[in-house]
């Protein structure tokens, strides 16, 4: 069973390094696609000097999207979804992620961080459904319709909502000393609390949906 990872970026330059740095030479993976969702830096180039496909989307359209324009342009059994701004990934970790899917363990797995950083280590023990660190089975991801890919930031309550519904087989992974910036960090204090708040209704219409 072949494993495809798929990477959304929206204007992460500088940060995206980090993750390809780990994953563009793992010999178990078949493929890496960086899904470049409109950004206007030069996340495309630096992706591109890592030696990964890079899929450029010409409008910004939501990480739900970016995901499911990456899925569509991928061909593994088993779809590993990572976060562009991920600091302290290992290769180890992201074995740890695909492992239990392809030997048929889990049908889904969510990376959890722990002993990262304060606040992303306690947003995810409280939230583990919003990880966007996860492998999935393509045939599953397959069976989702349009409106929860089209669902921005919620897409990661839909995967969770669909592998309750259908009693999928979810599994937990630590991912010690992982964490990411937050959003005030990255973008300022006034268009990172608009970048939130943002996130949060997106995540907050899909939970009304539950």
């Amino acid at each position: 069973m072949g494993v495809s990872i798929i990477i959304p970026a929206y204007n992460e330059e500088g940060n995206i390094h980090q993750v390809l740095s780990i994953v563009s030479d793992m010999p178990d993976i078949d493929e890496v696609l960086v899904v470049n969702d409109g950004s206007s830096d030069d996340t495309s180039a630096v992706a591109c000097s890592y030696g990964v496909r890079v899929l450029d989307l010409p409008v910004n359209k939501g990480k739900g999207n970016a995901m499911y324009q990456g899925l569509m342009k991928t061909s593994g059994d088993i779809v590993v979804f990572l976060d562009a701004d991920l600091v302290g990934l290992t290769k180890e970790q992201v074995i740890g992620l695909y492992k239990p899917v392809l030997d048929d363990i889990a049908d889904m797995t969510l990376g959890i961080f722990s002993a990262g950083r304060g606040a992303t280590d306690l947003a995810q023990k409280l939230t583990p459904f919003l990880s966007g660190q996860r492998a999935v089975k393509r045939m599953y991801l397959q069976m989702l319709d349009e409106e929860e890919w089209t669902s921005g930031y919620g897409i990661e309550v839909a995967l969770s909502r669909f592998a309750n519904k259908h009693g999928l087989r979810v599994m937990n992974v630590p991912l010690v000393n992982v964490t990411h910036p937050m959003k005030e960090e990255k973008l300022g204090f006034f268009k990172g609390a608009a970048a939130r708040m943002k996130m949060y209704w997106e995540i907050a219409k899909e939970l009304v949906r539950i």
